[in-house]
């Protein structure tokens, strides 16, 4: 038998406990038929002010990964969405692979993960798309793992701009307003597209104005992720608001 509400697709979703964006966002996209299914890596907010104690944060979300994928499988999801973001960017693009094989043996099938949502968005846009701006919440150690994702995808990083954030949860603290100024201070010089990384940056809505004023594509990780989980599974339902993404691709 089919699930009732999720008769079109029954999505598991496992994102940090500290994560109060990712959520609400998924939930904002999600197509008639289509459920979220939410399991948290349970992780204290612990205070980040260097690499140090951006390593700490880090290393409590891959301790909690595997049992927050466990908690979840038990309500047989049709499809693992990762709602986290600096782990899947680690070691670069084989990193990011390595990653992905870790995790699909576990759940026994494809998973989705920001940074490979994030290169297929940009993919989407076309062969023209070749320097970018880039945005995150991290530390430099952080910083240093998201320039060499995209560089491994043959990428060229014009600007990047870590926001250093405090702690995890205060990630979802950073408003709209700054958003914007972030947004304005990585499109310096030639960009071709603007992307910004990290789940609990509440920026979907954001990014989708800002295309209006920079016309060019402004992809938001969390529009990009859920966009690419629904596309690989065949859903290909346009709806407004959230940008050029899930208008046109």
């Amino acid at each position: 038998m089919t699930d009732s509400l999720g008769f079109r697709m029954k999505f598991g979703v496992v994102a940090p406990s500290t994560n109060t964006s990712v959520q609400p966002e998924y939930d904002s996209m999600r197509p008639y038929g289509v459920t979220n299914h939410f399991s948290r890596c349970i992780i204290p907010d612990t205070r980040v002010t260097d690499d140090a104690s951006f390593m700490v944060m880090l290393n409590n979300i891959r301790a909690a990964v595997e049992p927050a994928i466990r908690s979840v499988m038990s309500c047989s999801p049709d499809h693992i969405i990762m709602g986290m973001s600096a782990e899947t960017f680690w070691d670069g693009l084989e990193g990011q692979r390595r990653l992905e094989r870790r995790l699909a043996r576990i759940v026994g099938h494809k998973l989705t993960m920001g940074s490979d949502a994030c290169r297929a968005a940009l993919k989407a846009y076309g062969r023209d798309i070749k320097r970018l701006g880039i945005i995150t919440p991290y530390m430099p150690v952080g910083d240093r793992q998201v320039h060499r994702f995209f560089t491994d995808c043959g990428f060229k990083v014009v600007n990047l701009l870590g926001l250093k954030c405090d702690s995890p949860m205060k990630i979802a603290h950073v408003t709209r307003e700054r958003l914007r100024d972030a947004i304005l201070e990585v499109n310096r010089g030639k960009v071709d597209a603007v992307v910004q990384v990290g789940t609990n940056l509440a920026m979907a809505d954001v990014a989708a104005m800002a295309e209006f004023w920079l016309d060019k594509p402004v992809i938001a990780i969390n529009t990009a992720t859920y966009w690419y989980a629904l596309r690989s599974n065949g859903i290909k339902d346009r709806q407004p608001g959230w940008g050029s993404l899930f208008l046109e691709h």
